[in-house]
């Protein structure tokens, strides 16, 4: 393949493991949208719904580092493909529960715990075997880029359908599609050839191996940086989405596919930011695209926080979405390129549940802070914070580039001193 955007599907294993992942990622969508559209339609409650998003995210947060040291120690490929196996039949009795139950809301946050539980396993094996499935591993920036490409075309199409899907006819169609989506996923992963797995002797318990990989983040201060500054967008940030039911219903008087259209439109963005990312030629300072996208992020969202026009706030809430997308897709990429292939599953655990376990806490802080100072004026603070982490990404930036002179004089010195 001579297009150089694409050039991750040269492996013929990512091609399978990305046509299934789309797949399934479109029912994964549908799924969520229609969860967050039932438990505000019931409750009329900006807390539940920060409760919803919460169940699903907090407790695979919490599991995540225990998930990637499985995923170090065990077969990826397997561990994957049971998460898979379980998914599927979490959004089966999920489907039953909406048809049977007439959409009991603690039933729905019950099972968005069992999923929580699933991801803090899965995530960490999917994140982990994408490196194993490039063949030319210079291909993995561009492989990581093109799988938020299909998260966001996902998330972009998913809650367009789901909107469309709930009006005409009922949610129940959502949760059904979802599991039917698994199969695809599952048969992709059946046809991927991998080499034989080759067991590691563990001399160290899952505590002792969990402890080790901290240590190793703790004393790699750019990967340790680049966790922190996650975890802090992820609380402060990210879960500004958890308001758009609140936005499609009580500022712009809509319905589900109001909704579905503000999701569509952050998966718009966020796409166009995933295929930007893409593009990049090998050896671009990624660090310095993460800081600019960082004020976009913060613009974006300023700009529609009070915006009364609907159209015009689908476009700004797309730009700070351009935005967003360089948060998760580069800092994953710049792990990826530099942990230690031993630590990787544990490492990207870590990262994981700074971002998971950051993103269903902060739903709750927004929900209960948009309740007394009010939904726009929640966004609009957002989006300040993220022209302050903007700030701090430069100032880091300038000050890795002082110590690099300072560096490079002091070898300079060295060499005219043993001359």
């Amino acid at each position: 393949m001579n297009i150089p955007a694409l050039s991750a599907f040269d492996s013929r294993n990512y091609k399978l493991y990305f046509a299934g992942q789309t797949i399934s990622l479109l029912g994964t969508w549908m799924q969520k949208t229609a969860v967050s559209w039932i438990i505000y339609s019931m409750t009329h409650s900006k807390f539940m719904l920060g409760v919803s998003i919460f169940a699903n995210l907090f407790p695979s947060a919490m599991l995540t580092p225990f998930g990637g040291v499985v995923s170090d120690r065990y077969n990826r490929y397997r561990v994957l493909l049971v998460t898979q196996v379980l998914s599927m039949l979490q959004a089966l009795t999920l489907t039953l529960v909406v048809y049977f139950k007439n959409y009991a809301v603690w039933e729905i946050i019950s099972l968005s715990v069992v999923l929580g539980l699933i991801n803090a396993f899965d995530v960490p094996a999917r994140q982990s075997l994408v490196y194993e499935l490039v063949d030319d591993k210079k291909n993995l920036p561009n492989a990581l880029a093109l799988n938020s490409s299909m998260v966001n075309l996902s998330k972009l199409i998913g809650p367009a359908i789901a909107g469309i899907a709930i009006e005409r006819f009922g949610e129940v169609v959502c949760f059904g599609a979802n599991a039917f989506s698994f199969i695809a996923v599952i048969s992709s992963l059946l046809m991927i050839r991998l080499p034989a797995f080759q067991a590691v002797k563990h001399t160290k318990n899952i505590f002792g191996e969990l402890a080790e990989g901290l240590t190793y983040i703790r004393q790699t201060p750019s990967i340790r940086y680049i966790i922190v500054m996650l975890a802090l967008v992820s609380l402060l940030l990210l879960p500004f989405t958890s308001l758009m039911p609140i936005y499609a219903k009580d500022i712009f008087k809509g319905t589900a596919s109001t909704f579905g259209l503000l999701d569509s439109a952050i998966g718009c963005g966020a796409l166009v930011g995933a295929i930007f990312l893409a593009t990049l030629q090998p050896g671009t300072n990624l660090s310095r695209i993460l800081a600019i996208n960082t004020f976009v992020f913060g613009t974006g969202l300023i700009l529609f926080s009070y915006t009364s026009v609907y159209p015009l706030a689908l476009v700004f809430i797309a730009v700070g979405a351009f935005g967003m997308m360089s948060q998760t897709t580069i800092s994953n990429t710049l792990i990826q390129t530099t942990v230690a292939p031993a630590m990787r599953g544990r490492v990207i655990s870590i990262f994981v549940m700074a971002y998971s376990g950051g993103v269903p806490i902060g739903s709750l802080l927004v929900s209960y802070v948009s309740q007394h100072i009010g939904v726009q004026a929640t966004v609009m603070g957002q989006g300040i914070l993220a022209l302050i982490i903007g700030t701090m990404h430069v100032r880091y930036l300038k000050k890795n580039k002082a110590s690099e002179q300072i560096n490079a004089t002091r070898n300079l010195n060295e060499e005219i001193a043993h001359a």
